[in-house]
């Protein structure tokens, strides 16, 4: 392994159904899987243990589905806040070795250990890591070791559960180039499907391909691809007090019921609307622009986004720039099924602002005071002490803490 870098990456396994097993002993040695509520039209399943992977149960399949490949499937909701607890809790155990360590989602973590060695050697570190966890939090861990941030995230794959990987400088390519390129972090199955058409089907056909041409098939990314498979990815592990730039504020929804009228729509993306302001002003940041993703019944994606003619943090602007947008865009006939909302293009709210003659500036200040006067309110009473007249009675948006997990998102260079 080199000796100027130590990574480790750790991936709690089967994470949201082991906590549940955890949590609850009669679980154990039976096939479990977490699943959304069917009455609110979050019947997936979100998670499952390995002997419902076993059985056929996948993510993302629908309950009455996974019910059907697994007739003694236990089914059980999701607890959130119990999710985020056991996340911060092995991330304490992480930080005993280490203050480099960055989380990629709620459930894995690199941890660059380079000047760790007062505790062991890389392969000690990570074995000390895992029996920690399983004796403190009663949950397992597959962890890879490399020298770069990429290949201990593959060695974490490898091995499941309760593993450790290590893959090393010398026999990488013995190890790693025989894989389906899919394997390779950031490769998904329409990259991995291009790269097929050109007769690029493992990731040693990857490395060894023409950079060039990679670079013209996929842009900077097939270039970012080829330094991955030759094991030249040298991104940092970035320390756990790291706040990453936020480049987009949004919330979205998978509402009760389809959404069968414009208003509908409407109340939606107010909703959704309110959540993003709040965060915008909460970050001292504007958007100067909105993006919306629309998922019909038939589970079609459509994804539109559009500039705006001023910076905004207000809900109403948002919501009506977003309605717009759908109602100019969206052609199809199809219900709705669920709906996100961003504002996107962030700028501080310090920077300064070229002003528009064809802005009626005083209306909007008197908007701005009547949104301070909301927050106000909502920071002293609770989110719903004060709501807009049109949002009252029923919206096909479920009451619960979903907008409390945080997903993967980027691999920080």
């Amino acid at each position: 392994m080199d000796p100027s870098r130590c990574i480790l990456h750790s991936d709690m396994n089967s994470y949201y159904a082991s906590v549940e097993m955890m949590l609850d002993p009669s679980l154990k040695g039976k096939p479990v899987a977490v699943c959304g509520s069917t009455e609110d039209r979050h019947g997936i399943v979100l998670a499952k243990s390995d002997l419902a992977k076993k059985a056929g149960v996948r993510t993302g399949m629908v309950n009455f589905e996974a019910r059907r490949l697994c007739p003694g499937l236990i089914m059980v909701p999701p607890q959130y806040d119990q999710y985020l607890k056991y996340t911060k809790l092995a991330h304490q155990i992480y930080s005993r070795y280490t203050d480099l360590v960055e989380p990629f989602g709620m459930d894995e973590c690199w941890l660059d250990v380079t000047g760790s060695a007062i505790y062991g050697t890389p392969l000690e570190i990570a074995e000390s890591i895992r029996q920690t966890v399983k004796d403190e939090l009663g949950l397992t861990v597959s962890i890879g070791v490399s020298f770069n941030k990429i290949f201990a995230k593959l060695g974490s794959d490898m091995k499941k559960p309760d593993a450790i990987t290590e893959i090393r400088e010398e026999n990488f390519r013995d190890r790693v180039w025989p894989l389906d390129v899919g394997e390779l972090l950031y490769v998904g199955a329409a990259t991995r499907a291009k790269l097929a058409r050109y007769g690029i089907r493992s990731i040693g056909d990857l490395a060894n391909a023409s950079p060039k041409a990679l670079q013209h098939m996929l842009g900077i990314n097939g270039l970012k691809l080829w330094h991955y498979a030759n094991g030249t990815d040298h991104s940092r592990v970035m320390h756990q007090d790291f706040i990453s730039p936020i480049k987009s504020i949004g919330h979205g929804v998978t509402c009760t019921a389809d959404l069968e009228t414009p208003d509908e729509v409407f109340r939606v993306m107010f909703e959704l609307s309110q959540d993003v302001g709040h965060r915008l002003r909460l970050h001292g940041l504007m958007a100067c622009g909105v993006q919306i993703l629309v998922r019909s019944n038939d589970l079609y994606y459509s994804q539109y986004q559009c500039k705006l003619p001023f910076r905004t943090q207000l809900p109403n602007e948002i919501a009506n720039a977003g309605f717009r947008l759908f109602q100019k865009r969206y052609q199809r006939s199809e219900t709705i099924r669920a709906i996100t909302i961003r504002g996107i293009d962030l700028v501080p709210q310090s920077e300064p602002e070229q002003l528009s003659m064809l802005v009626d500036y005083s209306k909007r200040e008197r908007r701005i005071q009547l949104e301070d006067a909301v927050e106000d309110i909502r920071r002293r009473f609770g989110k719903r002490a004060i709501s807009y007249a049109c949002l009252l009675g029923h919206s096909k948006i479920p009451v619960d803490n979903r907008d409390l997990v945080a997903l993967p998102g980027i691999m920080y260079q």
